[in-house]
């Protein structure tokens, strides 16, 4: 499947407008593309007890996995004027579910995207393999 980079950045933007921010006034959206072509997304939720604040990456997945979704090929995250990379968590949370190929695209814009793989951007991850 050709991956359409720059849709799937500009609904992770549209998807920013939602975000929920009122303590850092920092919104991130996020676009998930299933390995069928179906699109999930999801925006960063903050509360006042930050520790139960959940990740723009985190929502989309929640998402998509609340519908049966299990293979992904892409997602896509927008955080502002420079490129937002996931969180520790949420990386671990993508390893979960991804292969190490599955692609993360970072940006502001679909005109301003760079890509990386989870193994890129998580090296060392812990996964069922590590817990035998």
């Amino acid at each position: 499947m050709d991956i359409n980079y720059a849709e799937l950045m500009r609904l992770a933007g549209v998807a920013r407008e939602s975000a929920y921010a009122p303590y850092s006034d920092f919104k991130v959206g996020a676009a998930l593309l299933t390995a069928d072509g179906v699109i999930y997304t999801g925006c960063n939720i903050e509360i006042s007890s930050f520790g139960g604040t959940i990740c723009a990456e985190r929502v989309a997945f929640c998402r998509a996995v609340a519908e049966g979704e299990r293979e992904f090929l892409a997602i896509a995250v927008c955080g502002g004027n420079e490129p937002c990379p996931p969180c520790g968590i949420c990386r671990q949370f993508m390893s979960e579910f991804c292969a190490g190929n599955f692609r993360i695209v970072l940006g502001s814009s679909p005109e301003n995207i760079r890509l990386y793989t989870l193994d890129e951007m998580l090296p060392c991850k812990f996964g069922s393999e590590t817990m035998k």
